[in-house]
């Protein structure tokens, strides 16, 4: 469950857990001023006592010396002139963090110039509490637990952040949507029960058209189905249509994921150690699901496009071998080296289909890909491959504002040839040299001349470790960033 957010009027709270925000540098606000006042200078003692700056994301929490209040936590802004969307958001989850299971309502008391800040402060917030808990039985019985139910910001313009958290509140929703898909085990998470829960976003007006094994065979998926075909699970395609602005003339944007709900790697099987978190190779079409969520929750006014490849890539005695030869979407045909290298062939079919039927205007792809981005990049961007250097921008300025950060990488025709083939038109891996970059090279023969855009999430769709937005697994990378640019470029 997703707490509720509400905004109000900057007032001294009557009681209950209050968080109030610092700068570094010792410049306070009234908002502290007056709590250190009726608390008898006790804040500042126990920021004297922890050694508390100010840092980013630094935390003093206290038990309050009042009966007023139960909990006084400080957070730690930095420096402020540095302040910035994707540092609200931080604070506002470091401040969530240290209250969840503690108590089921807290105050954060934004004062300073923080109507502007203070939805992506509450973001972070709701962000950092989420939970996946749903297979815990033991977890459940504990009735005692607390789980933070409501929050209330209070900030000196409330009804313009109150406005603001339209857009914010739904980026949460698809979030959490995000989330739940990609921490879902893959025995509950199969091909045709995804493309079920995505049929659940219909309530929200959003079309739904689910591709089976018998129609993909008609418009010549071979790249996709032979992923497929050593799984019991059927493969789906689903198609997502999102018409916000019926009046609109202009070619739909287009959102696509790759959807392999467990990747085993096929015949070229990976290693033991880790397999586990395989499940968590659908987290580009998660995210496109969570995405379209969010635009249809907010009612965003432009025409979208998300459509997702889902797939079980499987060992058994009618999986794809390496060497096979597949013939895709496109007519072009790929020989198929390593069996693990199978979220591209996905992608392959599922790309030229998107262009060929509705002609967008752009293109963006999530993925996966290849643990190669990881090795390059580590864990703080996704790799950004693109033939549209206003798509690049658009985004990298996005994502450096909120957090959701990518690094343009290099692409051209030298990398090209890594992918020639002596059977067929082309092979499916390059080596290890530049692994992400052939990677996407090969992406890129099936785009045509439409301005695309492919996001390597390899190493920020998944964490090992929890964060002030969210604990370890799913981090729902993705859905903020392209809501965003949506928000700002692509709405009437």
């Amino acid at each position: 469950m997703i707490p509720t957010v509400s905004f109000t009027s900057l007032k001294k709270p009557e009681k209950g857990d209050i968080v109030l925000f610092v700068f570094e540098g010792g410049e306070h606000g009234d908002s502290f001023r007056v709590i250190n006042k009726t608390l008898g200078d006790a804040l500042t003692r126990a920021m004297v006592a922890e050694d508390f700056t100010g840092k980013l994301g630094q935390v003093c929490k206290l038990v309050s010396p009042s009966a007023e209040y139960t909990h006084v936590v400080i957070v730690g802004l930095g420096v402020k002139e540095e302040f910035s969307n994707d540092k609200a958001r931080q604070v506002g989850g470091a401040a969530a963090k240290v209250l969840n299971h503690k108590t089921t309502s807290i105050t954060l008391m934004t004062d300073w110039d923080f109507t502007e800040y203070s939805t992506y402060i509450a973001l972070g917030a709701l962000l950092s509490v989420y939970e996946f808990n749903k297979y815990c039985t033991e977890k459940n019985k504990k009735t005692d637990t607390k789980y933070l139910q409501e929050i209330q910001v209070l900030t000196s313009d409330y009804e313009a952040a109150q406005k603001g958290w339209s857009n914010i509140a739904a980026v949460a929703e698809g979030s959490y949507l995000t989330r739940n898909l990609v921490n879902e085990p893959a025995n509950h998470l199969t091909p045709p029960e995804f493309a079920k829960r995505i049929q659940e976003l219909e309530s929200l007006g959003i079309s739904i058209e689910v591709l089976g094994k018998a129609e993909m065979e008609k418009l010549g998926f071979g790249a996709l189905l032979g992923v497929a075909q050593g799984s019991d699970a059927e493969p789906k395609t689903v198609i997502m249509q999102w018409k916000g602005n019926p009046e609109d003339k202009e070619a739909p944007i287009a959102f696509l994921g790759k959807g392999v709900t467990f990747d085993s790697g096929g015949i070229s099987i990976k290693p033991a150690g880790g397999m586990e978190d395989m499940k968590m190779d659908m987290a580009g079409a998660a995210t496109v699901v969570g995405l379209m969520k969010t635009l249809a929750t907010r009612k965003a006014k432009t025409n979208v496009i998300g459509v997702v490849g889902l797939v079980e890539n499987m060992l058994s005695g009618n999986a794809q071998r390496p060497g096979d030869i597949v013939t895709s979407a496109s007519g072009q045909t790929i020989e198929v080296l390593n069996t693990d290298a199978e979220g591209r062939l996905v992608l392959a079919d599922i790309l030229w289909y998107t262009q060929d039927r509705f002609k967008p205007r752009f293109m963006i792809n999530l993925a996966t890909l290849t643990g190669a981005i990881v090795v390059a990049l580590g864990y703080e961007y996704a790799g950004l491959f693109s033939n549209n250097d206003e798509l690049s921008e658009r985004l990298s300025t996005i994502g450096n504002d909120i957090g959701e950060k990518v690094w343009r990488m290099p692409m051209g025709p030298a990398y090209d040839k890594a992918l020639d083939a002596q059977f067929a038109d082309m092979q499916n891996i390059g080596g290890r040299d530049g692994g992400s970059i052939t990677a996407a090279q090969f992406l890129q023969r099936f785009v045509n001349k439409t301005p695309w855009v492919h996001l390597d999430i390899a190493g920020t769709a998944y964490t090992g470790k929890g964060t002030n937005n969210g604990p370890k697994g799913a981090t729902s990378f993705g859905v903020c960033l392209l809501n965003q640019l949506v928000k700002e470029h692509y709405e009437a």
